[in-house]
């Protein structure tokens, strides 16, 4: 009768689908691409080395105080950038964009070259306007989107249609470096 009750038990044993245990569960969840780690200090996931230079910043920096002050100087540009960021991000015509960017760089960098561009006293340390863009597979509408949201966050800032105007011709001829597709 034992050997019975084996024998049923093994045949069932063997018809039954197989099912992975916890061990192997684990083992396939822990597979996954590790979250990058964040430098302590900035908040900023490390990049590779490059050599950082203001030539980076794709234009050179208007002339006098003029344009640093129609911006409300550094403080005025950090807002437009942040504003410009949030406004791209939350787009759905460009949001997945910068699904897997480091926003924190982001920020930073592009308030360096704004601030850089303006004459505001900062110095840009991203990377050529080529290499940070070369991934993206960026089009024409995509920058167009981008340029929308600049322009909202400038003139939420209240800076004049011409200091906007004055600041889109230093940024427009990026283009070529900035749209890859």
């Amino acid at each position: 009768m034992i050997s019975l009750i084996l024998a049923l038990a093994l045949s069932a044993a063997q018809e039954m689908p197989d099912m992975p245990d916890a061990e192997t569960e684990v083992s396939e969840a822990t597979t996954l691409p590790p979250e990058p780690q964040r430098d302590p200090v900035t908040g900023e996931v490390p990049v590779d080395p490059y050599e950082m230079s203001n030539a980076n910043a794709g234009s050179k920096p208007f002339a006098g105080s003029g344009m640093r002050d129609a911006f409300h100087g550094q403080d005025g540009i950090r807002r437009v950038v942040n504003d410009m960021v949030d406004l791209s991000v939350e787009d759905p015509r460009i949001s997945e964009v910068f699904v897997s960017h480091d926003l924190v760089r982001l920020r930073r960098t592009l308030f360096e070259q704004f601030c850089y561009i303006l004459n505001a006293g900062c110095d840009y340390s991203g990377r050529d306007m080529v290499s940070s863009h070369k991934d993206l597979g960026l089009q024409i509408d995509d920058l167009n989107v981008l340029v929308e949201n600049l322009q909202a966050a400038m003139a939420k800032e209240k800076i004049s249609f011409a200091a906007q105007n004055r600041f889109l011709s230093k940024l427009a001829p990026m283009k070529r470096d900035v749209v890859t597709r």
